[in-house]
């Protein structure tokens, strides 16, 4: 019994000593990490780091450990930066991600947060320390500080915080234009104090809109003292130019406007109305500019209704924001429409205004979802409109991206204008190409065009053309499309052998009848194919004349005269092989050949 007890003894002896070393575990293999970096042992950092990662730490605890030695944490900095071995700067890269992460978690903590308000009214030591822990804490501490300065309770620290306010910096603007829609004059005026002490241009648009919209007169004038503390010229500019001013500079995702770097996401804050609080959107990084963008174009347009150059703006920002692929925020509700109904609503004046900003840009998919939206919804006279000397649509169609170019031409082509332009010959040769894509299988798999959207593209042309060709329309010459054409015949796809078929038979050439009369013939085709091409024949042959050699002529008149022939194949047949209008010596010998003696 005795030794039982001495084993059990020993066991949890050892069970002790084990959770020991896996508590102290962290701080060994953080001390390790940075000691095998220090004398390039990196064999050795490689593996503490992974045991780091793999101990799945706590990263409030590695964050402190991290600030307890700063000059290993530099160490570690310039090591990932300089990556002197791939897998340590990975390894290293995600150590200071997780100290970031710690970073976050506690300067947004709102415990901490509230005790460092408190802290502002206690001792001058308190006060300073407390305010340095509030700029840290950022954005996420002025929700905390306005409802502390609301609260009549809380008089006595209102001088503080409000001494505390403007010392949070450029990261409080978000927030406090946010809170600028609060019914309480008081506090807003506070607020607009602040924001002439921290004195960053962002606030410019928010304060102009208070002198051009609020109705306290004491508020009007305490925010042109902000303006004047910031930069006296905004007092002549309207806060619709303010606002677009901004939203261009988050849409060209200025540096002095980006998100804190430790959280990972974005925030967009809003004013709730019914709590009278700030409140946080959390949206990814990739598209977080965008979607400010669109938010500064919507308070312009809140400002001066008639601001269309806001309109323009935001839909290349939705458009930008949509490329990233990511889902839309919450905020946007279910149902929210998407990028490319607010553009095909949105008139050619605003669509153009997207499409220069994407051209001069060189942006992609911008010019895509723009031309996307005129195709369906322009006219010839909106197609060609003119931004000073440009025509962006036109401009379009030299853009150094295919889907861009083939939808700019499938635009300018479905509207159908009827004067001659120069660019007419490149709508016609961007055409002909997309309907090439049909016969390279695959295209370019890429991205940016598949060989789904490959074969969207070519049916597309083909109508286009059509619809040209059929209209007679004098502005283009198809012509210069028949070497597409004609390989589209020979294609795999029925529909977009047909529709090649009925654009080759209005083009006055010896090649386009003899490719259709091509492949009506072609056994290999299925009859519905072939029925088909023997009517685009005979409409050749209406417009054109007879423009085939005799041995076509004659493999026509086989066929008609063969009783294996399929009876409507042999009905198209003979439909095409009449509106040849041949000499009747053919006619002659069918009647003959089934006469009976």
């Amino acid at each position: 019994m005795s030794s039982r007890k001495t084993a059990i003894v020993i066991l949890l002896i050892g069970l002790f000593m084990i959770s020991t070393a896996f508590a102290a575990s962290l701080e060994e293999d953080w001390n390790d990490f940075l000691h095998y970096i220090k004398i390039g042992r990196f064999d050795m950092a490689k593996g503490h780091a992974q045991a780091i990662l793999a101990s799945s730490p706590d990263p409030v605890e590695l964050l402190a450990l991290s600030q307890d030695n700063p000059q290993g944490y530099q160490i570690l900095l310039r090591v990932n930066e300089q990556a002197p071995d791939a897998e340590l700067a990975t390894l290293s890269g995600e150590v200071i991600r997780l100290i970031e992460r710690g970073r976050f978690i506690r300067r947004s903590d709102p415990r901490i947060i509230v005790e460092e308000i408190k802290r502002l009214s206690t001792t001058e030591r308190g006060k300073l320390t407390a305010v340095k822990r509030l700029q840290d804490a950022g954005e996420y501490a002025i929700p905390y500080m306005l409802d502390a300065m609301a609260d009549r309770s809380r008089r006595d620290e209102l001088p503080n915080i409000v001494w505390a306010l403007p010392q949070i910096s450029r990261a409080a603007i978000r927030p406090l234009v946010a809170a600028l829609q609060m019914q309480d004059v008081t506090l807003k005026t506070e607020i607009v104090k602040a924001l002439g002490k921290i004195g960053y241009p962002q606030s410019l648009p928010y304060l102009k809109y208070i002198i051009e919209k609020d109705a306290s007169s004491e508020l009007r004038n305490v925010a042109i003292n902000s303006i004047s503390a910031i930069d006296r010229q905004a007092l002549n500019i309207p806060a619709a130019v303010l606002f677009f001013n901004l939203a261009e500079k988050y849409y060209y995702h200025s540096e002095s406007l980006a998100p804190p770097a430790d959280a990972g996401f974005g925030n967009i804050w809003f004013w709730d109305m019914q709590k009278q609080w700030p409140v946080r959107e959390e949206v990814d990084t990739s598209y977080f500019y965008e979607l400010m963008a669109m938010r500064c174009c919507e308070w312009a347009l809140k400002t001066d209704e008639g601001f269309g150059r806001a309109i323009g703006l935001w839909l290349a920002a939705f458009f930008k924001a949509e490329a990233t692929g990511i889902p839309m925020p919450d905020y946007f509700s279910q149902g929210h429409a998407d990028a490319l109904v607010y553009a095909t609503t949105a008139g050619p004046e605003y669509l153009h205004q997207a499409l220069a900003r994407a051209i001069k840009d060189r942006n992609a998919d911008v010019a895509l979802g723009v031309v996307e939206a005129l195709a369906a919804t322009a006219g010839e006279r909106s197609l060609f409109y003119a931004l000073g000397p440009a025509q962006p649509l036109l401009q379009a169609l030299s853009f150094n991206d295919r889907p861009v170019r083939y939808s700019a031409a499938i635009a300018i082509a479905t509207a159908g204008p009827r004067q001659g332009f120069a660019e007419s010959r490149l709508v016609v040769a961007n055409l002909a190409e997309a309907l090439g894509q049909i016969s390279l299988q695959t295209a370019e798999d890429t991205e940016r065009l598949n060989a789904e959207m490959a074969n969207d593209y070519a049916i597309r042309a083909a109508d286009a053309m059509l619809k040209l060709a059929e209209s007679r329309n004098p502005a283009f010459d198809l012509s210069l499309a028949q070497g597409a054409l004609v390989a589209a015949t020979q294609a795999r796809g029925m529909e977009i052998q047909i529709i090649s078929s009925r654009i080759l038979a209005h083009l006055a050439s010896p090649e386009a009848q003899r490719a259709i009369a091509t492949m009506a013939l072609d056994s290999g085709n299925d009859l519905e194919t072939r029925r088909f091409a023997f009517e685009s024949l005979a409409v050749s042959a209406k417009l054109n004349a007879n423009l085939l050699p005799e041995a076509m002529v004659n493999a026509i008149y086989a066929l008609i005269s063969s009783d294996q022939t399929e009876r409507n194949l042999r009905f198209a047949a003979s439909a095409a092989y009449g509106a040849l209008n041949l000499p009747s010596r053919k006619v002659k010998d069918l009647i003959l050949d089934q006469a009976k003696s």
